[in-house]
């Protein structure tokens, strides 16, 4: 199978898991503490993929600068894009929850159409990963794809719920994910196809990028909504999700 067309395949596999999420977040009345479980533990799962599967392998490609800077990069891009959504009413678009949950298109117009770029912000880095894995030997890192796919179900999920709860449609909804999971079939695509162009030490420096606007993406959307809930295991919770990602990578 061309590459390319694994590489679309594999971004859709993690993608899909946007829906299924979904799908349990709109479809049953789940606990707050649930959400904030599932969220705790996928939040740990991304914070150990972008350690050792995306800031660390920059680092062994091209050093510790470009590793650095790329990192930083993402991260400034991400928080920039994430601050002109905020202010749109996409702030909260992983919460579930009343007290800080998402605007309805009444109490901020132009609210669902910045959800739904936020989705598309928050998936994008984490799809075009996978295709970039791709260049490395030509099999893509599967450690990767199940830590999209593992933290892309609680995201779904806490999303959904929080759009439901905000009197968003079941068509709007599940509109949204299904359009950010083809987003992703093409982002990891041109993953491959864009980035494998370069030399190393860009591939490097890109996938440092997007490791630092997934990570930004995690603190600023996930933890926040992982411990609005908080019990006493979420923290535990959340290492949980770390070592499972770890033993993955170095299964």
């Amino acid at each position: 199978m061309a590459e390319v067309v694994q590489a679309g395949l594999w971004g859709l596999v993690a993608g899909s898991a946007l829906l299924l999420g979904a799908a349990l977040g709109y479809g049953l009345r789940i606990p707050q503490k649930a959400i904030a479980t599932v969220m705790a533990f996928g939040a740990g799962v991304l914070i150990s993929a972008v350690s050792f599967e995306l800031v660390g392998e920059s680092y062994d490609q091209a050093g510790l600068a470009p590793a650095a800077v790329g990192t930083l990069i993402g991260a400034v891009a991400y928080t920039g894009g994430n601050v002109w959504l905020a202010r749109r009413g996409a702030r909260h678009r992983k919460r579930s929850g009343h007290a800080q949950g998402q605007p309805s298109e009444a109490e901020q117009g132009g609210s669902g159409t910045a959800l739904a770029l936020g989705a598309l912000l928050d998936g994008v880095p984490e799809s075009a990963v996978i295709g970039v894995s791709l260049l490395d030997g030509g099999a893509v890192s599967l450690v990767t794809v199940a830590a999209v796919f593992i933290s892309n179900v609680p995201e779904g999920l806490s999303s959904s719920a929080g759009m439901k709860r905000a009197g968003r449609t079941r068509g709007y909804v599940f509109g949204v994910w299904s359009a950010i999971a083809a987003a992703g079939t093409v982002s990891a695509v041109l993953g491959y196809t864009v980035v494998g162009s370069f030399s190393p030490a860009v591939i490097a420096a890109v996938t440092a990028v997007a490791a630092g606007a997934i990570l930004a993406m995690v603190a600023d959307t996930m933890i926040p909504e992982a411990f609005e809930d908080a019990h006493l295991a979420i923290g535990l919770i959340t290492v949980c999700g770390f070592l499972v990602s770890f033993a993955l990578s170095h299964a």
